[in-house]
């Protein structure tokens, strides 16, 4: 059962990939089998909380030369995420009518990608699926095939194959220190090597992660790709993709590199308070909603690495469910992007708060793990960095909405979107709230995917 939600995806992939995507039937098709996926990994994480990980060898070869399969509750965390948030854009596409017919098989390709990202213990291996889903994800940019989508297309590409070149690099580093690539034996030999080599591969995993990511100074990219592309897409790239970044940086630095994590942690203070800052102000000099999210993106990428650098000391915790409701605050803004009415404007008005973190909506308690872990970590001043963080996002979030829901409701109700998309991601907007009102479920959610990182972390 571990490999089904991959394999069901990869396969149901291939047999989409002759016929027309464009036909309303073969797009709801590939909804029902995104949505079975991320049923099939939802229950998978739960068995996992209760009965323990689960661990094979494909093809049953012997541990440390067959590729490791392990599913556990932070990667089950990760994988229903980022499966949950591909079903909902694809339904956003395909209440607007697909554009191209090669499109749901593509969003099943990235599907197969990030679920073997998610599902496999092997660092090479980790690379392989790293690439299925920037290939897909190089496509689906293109997405809309205009100037302006190549543009995004190329700049994607190229980034993430330095990203990519970063990574393997570090790859090789691991396996002339190790001559192993499974995470478990790669993780207990590198703690006994020494200190400089080992530094300079986490440097070179470190860059790759933080390019997918976004993060100062590493977004040059980002701003150009999330606006130049359509916004089903730029909801998959900030909610899903993303995730790779996120969780790379959290299962390598938490279960390979704990050690020099701990050595990185005023390097990763130093550029998350940067992020924070330079995407805040960034953002709210913007008036475009595209733009605005973009350059949010920068800054809520900097609160991840302040709670990572903290997680050593406080529990890692923090980091995963702040990384979880970033993903789900950016694909609901992202395809709200566009949309105009009232609906529209309740969904960016909620989203709004959800990222400031403002009460009773999920993102406060993304941001209250945050405060909890600096205060338990004896660093006031990264309070206060996070409410001015916070009110930022208060400032850049509200202005759009005064402006296009406020100040001028004549001009957005002469251009309405079709109700069923403005309904649909008014849901997740509520979601958000659901999740702000009961957040015992995600709460506990985070804290068994963090216990699997204490159990290796020395």
């Amino acid at each position: 059962m571990m490999v089904v939600p991959l394999g069901l995806c990869w396969i149901c992939a291939v047999i989409f990939s002759p016929l027309d995507g464009r036909r309303p039937r073969i797009g709801w098709i590939a909804v029902a089998i995104l949505t079975i996926a991320t049923a099939l990994s939802g229950w998978l994480t739960w068995d996992v909380i209760q009965n323990g990980s689960r661990t094979m060898v494909a093809g049953d070869w012997p541990a440390g030369i067959g590729i490791v399969l392990r599913y556990d509750p932070l990667g089950g965390l990760f994988a229903t995420l980022s499966l949950g948030v591909l079903a909902a854009t694809l339904v956003y596409e395909v209440l607007g009518g697909v554009r191209s017919q090669s499109f749901p098989a593509l969003v099943l390709f990235l599907a197969a990608g990030l679920s073997g990202i998610f599902l496999t213990a092997d660092i090479f291996n980790f690379y392989v699926f790293f690439e299925i889903s920037m290939i897909a994800a190089y496509v689906l940019v293109g997405y809309g095939e205009d100037r302006r989508q190549f543009r995004s297309a190329a700049i994607f590409a190229l980034v993430n194959l330095l990203g990519s070149v970063f990574y393997l690099i570090g790859v090789a580093g691991v396996y002339s220190i190790t001559g192993r690539l499974d995470m478990d034996g790669v993780a207990q030999l590198l703690q006994e090597a020494g200190e400089a080599p080992v530094l300079i591969t986490a440097a070179l995993f470190f860059i790759a992660f933080s390019i997918k990511l976004g993060l100062f100074p590493f977004h040059f990219w980002l701003v150009s790709v999330y606006t130049g592309t359509r916004p089903a897409v730029a909801a998959m790239l900030s909610g899903a993709l993303a995730n790779i970044g996120s969780y790379g940086l959290i299962r390598f630095g938490g279960g390979i590199l704990p050690r020099e994590l701990a050595y990185a942690e005023p390097a990763l203070i130093v550029l998350g308070a940067l992020s924070i800052v330079y995407g805040g102000l960034q953002a709210v000099s913007r008036r475009d909603i595209p733009q605005v999210l973009a350059y949010s993106s920068i800054g809520q990428v900097g609160y991840i690495m302040v709670a990572l650098a903290l997680g050593p000391k406080v529990g890692f915790s923090a980091v995963i469910l702040f990384s979880v409701v970033n993903a789900l605050n950016k694909t609901t803004l992202f395809l709200g992007e566009q949309l105009r009415g009232k609906l529209a404007g309740g969904i960016l008005f909620i989203g709004g708060l959800s990222v400031a973190g403002i009460p009773p909506v999920a993102g406060f308690f993304g941001k209250a793990s945050l405060i909890r872990a600096a205060l338990a970590d004896d660093r006031p001043w990264l309070v206060g960095l996070i409410v001015l963080g916070g009110a930022l996002s208060l400032l850049y979030m509200i202005q759009p909405f005064i402006r296009i829901f406020w100040a001028d409701p004549e001009h957005e109700s002469e251009h309405p979107s079709p109700i069923d998309r403005r309904v649909f991601v008014f849901g997740l907007a509520v979601l958000l709230v659901v999740i702000g009102i009961w957040p015992q479920p995600l709460l506990s959610l985070s804290d068994h995917a963090a216990a699997v990182l204490l159990e290796v972390t020395p």
